[in-house]
């Protein structure tokens, strides 16, 4: 006997995006993996510029067709008053609007927030932008590196004595877009009760601020500035990459119990006598001293040893993956972590899955990134609009 899955988490919720690059695409995809139905609304005319990005699958952006999976695209010039007016259709129909174009950008067009809350008072409406709707900055673009630049994360970032450097993945964007669906999720709960929507202002800047929680520890406690550690801890050792005979490993040896049994595993049990390494934060500041004495074993080793080592002794470890061994992964393909999402015109394509496991309603897999107007009509035909209407506005390039 089989039995009927349970609907995904947020099934009925029914979300419009107004959104390009990365962190209103980023913040949907997270909504569209929980169930809800989202609308990208795009210009028939390129659409999002990410689909412009390469590398190309037969003339499909690969970035683009994972980032907006589980998506519906419906190809809308809103520059014209009856592209304008399909809008307002649409908001009808739709709990949650999430746009991340530059402040006053969309009030422009008549759909600012004040103006929508009149007629639509149960949306919630989510606006990402570099810098917030308001404060000296608004105006200006905002995009990751300058928002990794004026947060303090590229001042604290790579090798003590090099240059600035940025993180390697669009951090404040990615992030911006994960409090942008977290902050969503809380305005739907309050919705339940209030029966209200709300705006929610979410900023890469802000974003980018929030993780410094241990540069605003010591800068609270000392007044001093954060600084560059390369990949060690800010105030605990060993916690770092170290180097190995063949690569690098990661390992973490703070605690009173990690640090003996790290010494011991790898026949470093005098380090124990030295009473500057007593302590942890002692670690820490003597690192100069401390890591040469480490790598000191760590280099006559390869880094499966170095793991196996430190695996047994109950030490955190890991080795440093690029990026196609992650993808290979025998822990994560043994999760069942990756998918293979049906395109029209790839076949399958291989998705990084959801990290959110809910037992009951786990994350939708559907479908890779849609084609460009590729829902368009059922959407508008959803919305009530008939054939001979759609074909006029197809024929006038308001829609695709």
């Amino acid at each position: 006997m089989t039995t009927t899955p349970p609907p995904a988490a947020l099934h009925g919720v029914r979300v419009l995006e107004i959104g390009a690059f990365m962190a209103a695409p980023f913040a949907t995809m997270q909504l569209a993996d929980l169930g809800a139905d989202v609308i990208k609304i795009e210009n028939p005319h390129g659409g999002d510029p990410v689909r412009q990005t390469g590398p190309f699958l037969d003339e499909h952006s690969s970035p683009f067709i994972r980032l907006n999976r589980n998506k519906r695209s419906v190809a809308l010039d809103l520059k014209t008053e009856r592209g304008t007016a399909l809008l307002r259709t649409l908001l009808d129909s739709a709990d949650v609007l999430v746009e991340n174009l530059r402040p006053g950008a969309l009030a422009a067009l008549g759909f600012g927030y004040d103006a929508v809350r009149t007629t639509h008072p149960r949306l919630i409406y989510v606006s990402a932008s570099g810098w917030g709707q308001d404060g000296p900055l608004a105006a200006q673009p905002g995009l990751d590196i300058m928002a990794q630049a004026r947060s303090g994360l590229m001042s604290v970032t790579g090798a003590p004595d090099g240059d600035p450097t940025k993180i390697g993945v669009p951090v404040c964007d990615l992030v911006c877009g994960l409090y942008a669906a977290t902050a969503t999720l809380a305005a739907l709960r309050a919705r339940d009760t209030t029966g209200h929507g709300q705006h929610i202002d979410v900023s890469l800047l802000e974003a980018g601020v929030s993780l410094t929680v241990w540069e605003a520890g010591t800068y609270h406690a000392t007044g001093e500035a954060g600084r560059k550690h390369g990949s060690a801890h800010q105030n605990s050792a060993p916690y770092q990459a170290l180097r190995c005979r063949d690569g690098w490993v990661t390992a973490g040896a703070t605690t009173t119990k990690t640090w003996p049994a790290f010494c011991h595993a790898l026949g470093l049990t005098a380090l124990l006598d030295d009473p500057r390494y007593t302590h942890s934060y002692d670690r820490y500041q003597h690192r100069d001293d401390l890591i040469p004495a480490i790598e000191a074993a760590t280099t006559t080793r390869t880094t499966g040893e170095v793991v196996d080592l430190l695996v047994a002794a109950g030490v955190p470890c890991a080795p440093i993956a690029t990026t196609d061994q992650v993808y290979t992964d025998d822990h994560l393909t043994g999760r069942g972590y990756f998918w293979d999402a049906p395109h029209p015109d790839l076949g399958t394509v291989r998705q990084l899955g959801s990290p959110m496991r809910l037992s009951h309603t786990p994350a939708r897999r559907g479908t890779a990134g849609p084609g460009l107007g590729a829902h368009t009509r059922d959407v508008l035909t959803e919305a009530g609009l008939g054939t001979t209407e759609l074909d006029e506005l197809h024929e006038a390039g308001i829609i695709r």
